[in-house]
């Protein structure tokens, strides 16, 4: 499944670290950047994480919703959380239907041995629940200021 800017956003409802949960329905009217990422506390991971942390405030500005989804149960979502003292909720997709329905489990390559694993991507939500930007095999370095870019232009 391929999700593209202008597509409605599949719906979800997932379990968030601290023992909460968060749906796209309860986040009506607020812009959501939803970001999928492969696993808590490696290195790419932890970069991503701390960028979207220190940009909060600025993304809270224009009154944006940060979310991280990964596959990785609560618990472990809590000790990433607590490490790097993240300032947004982290959501556990563990049976991996959210990362279908947004078409981020996908087949990799590392080292020539195929497998299947979360592509960082990340999605801009509006507050009508309509994509309005998309980041595909996303490289961390610069991804929070073109998140944040793109966010802003939508305010």
């Amino acid at each position: 499944m391929s999700l593209d800017v202008g597509d409605k956003a599949p719906s979800f409802s997932l379990q968030t670290d601290g023992g909460g949960d968060i749906s796209l329905k309860d986040l009506k009217g607020q812009t959501v950047v939803l970001y999928f990422y492969p696993k808590d506390d490696t290195p790419g991971c932890t970069a991503e994480a701390c960028g979207f942390r220190d940009a909060l405030p600025d993304f809270s500005k224009v009154k944006a919703t940060v979310i991280g989804v990964s596959k990785d149960p609560v618990k472990k979502h809590d000790k990433f959380k607590d490490k790097y003292a993240l300032n947004f909720p982290l959501a556990s997709d563990e049976d991996g239907n959210i990362c279908e329905a947004y078409g981020t489990w996908v087949e990799k390559s590392m080292y020539g041995r195929k497998y299947r694993g979360i592509e960082r991507s990340t999605f801009v939500i509006d507050g009508k629940g309509v994509i309005r930007g998309v980041w595909r095999k996303v490289k961390v370095p610069g991804h929070v200021d073109e998140v944040l870019k793109a966010v802003q232009e939508l305010a």
